[in-house]
């Protein structure tokens, strides 16, 4: 005989689905932001090869390599919340300490 789900069975079915999907988006955009890494590398790797550039804009190719890193370090976030790490574990090991202290800071005022 199949009984029919409780309503505490239910919702527990419902917040196992909800979690899952979260796992799944929060890993689709950490894939997407490697996406974004790669075609920004891509650009900075072609301006290095211009000597004008390079020498008129060496600040602005700096910049590059700042986004690539955020970049990293917020894909592996999403990673780590994607495996069930909860919010304050995700962020701890984050290595750039602008991204660290304005996620800790975003964390203090939510």
């Amino acid at each position: 005989m199949v009984r029919p789900m409780t309503l505490s069975a239910t919702a527990d079915a419902t917040s196992h689905t909800e979690e899952s999907t979260n796992a799944m988006l929060h890993a689709a955009i950490a894939n997407e932001l490697r996406r974004v890494r790669s075609r920004v590398e891509t650009l900075a790797e072609a301006l290095v090869g211009d000597a004008y550039f390079v020498e008129h804009y060496l600040e602005h190719l700096q910049g590059f390599d700042m986004i690539v890193q955020s970049t990293d370090e917020t894909a592996a976030i999403l990673d780590r919340l994607a495996a069930g790490a909860d919010v304050r574990a995700a962020i701890a090991p984050v290595r750039l300490g602008c991204v660290h202290e304005r996620l800790h800071t975003a964390l203090r005022e939510g």
